[in-house]
């Protein structure tokens, strides 16, 4: 079972990738609805998602986001058919083990972007920082310092694309949100974008094949 939201995620990446690149991703997406859509367990189902990767090495950039898509998908779609408790059990505890280096954070913007709307509120920056990931809390400092380039940067929602990129690039390496920073932040920047606008963002990437994915299943899951 797939999620219809991260159904349309995946497909506007898919494309979205397709259209930045060489490559047609699109003639993947049967593939992976058929991975998402699976009555395998998780990981039976992350082993399947990983052979389309690594059968499609063109797209290997897209392989840790999909992963968050899947941890979400199993979240919204197929914890549905277990014992109500499943989460809190030793086998969950086991799974979230053996894939704690799996994934990116991306998976905690969209667990808020469900949980936007959920209780029908537009999706903002500070919100997503304050009450959600809740930098500010002394017992959440790993979290503020994941987030410390956001956090830094809040200015930006007063920039433009063009200096969201610059300050993007100058991130070190080593930041675990170098890559999700143009991406992420052109997100928050204007959560309900044009076509006009969409272009400007793919205009600016850093990393267009990837920013442009990554934007679409930002754009599509909200």
């Amino acid at each position: 079972m797939i999620d219809p939201k991260i159904k349309a995620a995946l497909d506007a990446a898919l494309a979205a990738f397709s259209n930045n690149s060489d490559f047609n991703a699109v003639e993947l997406t049967e593939g992976f609805h058929e991975v998402f859509s699976s009555d395998e367990d998780f990981l039976t189902k992350v082993d399947l998602l990983d052979d389309v990767f690594n059968e499609n090495p063109e797209i290997e950039g897209l392989r840790e986001v999909f992963f968050d898509l899947l941890m979400i998908n199993f979240f919204s779609a197929d914890v549905k058919k277990l014992e109500e408790d499943y989460l809190d059990t030793p086998e969950w505890e086991a799974i979230e083990e053996e894939t704690i280096d799996r994934g990116t954070e991306l998976l905690n913007l969209l667990l808020y972007l469900n949980e936007c709307d959920d209780e029908g509120i537009e999706p903002e920056l500070d919100d997503y920082l304050k009450e959600f990931l809740l930098v500010d809390e002394d017992e959440f400092q790993d979290e503020y310092r994941i987030y410390e380039p956001i956090i830094a940067n809040q200015i930006l929602m007063e920039g433009s694309y063009a200096e969201i990129n610059e300050v993007a690039q100058a991130l070190p390496e080593e930041s675990e949100l170098k890559e999700l920073f143009y991406p992420v932040m052109s997100f928050f920047y204007n959560t309900d974008p044009t076509e006009e606008d969409k272009q400007e963002v793919i205009a600016n990437a850093v990393d267009t094949e990837f920013d442009s994915a990554v934007y679409e299943i930002l754009t599509n899951f909200k």
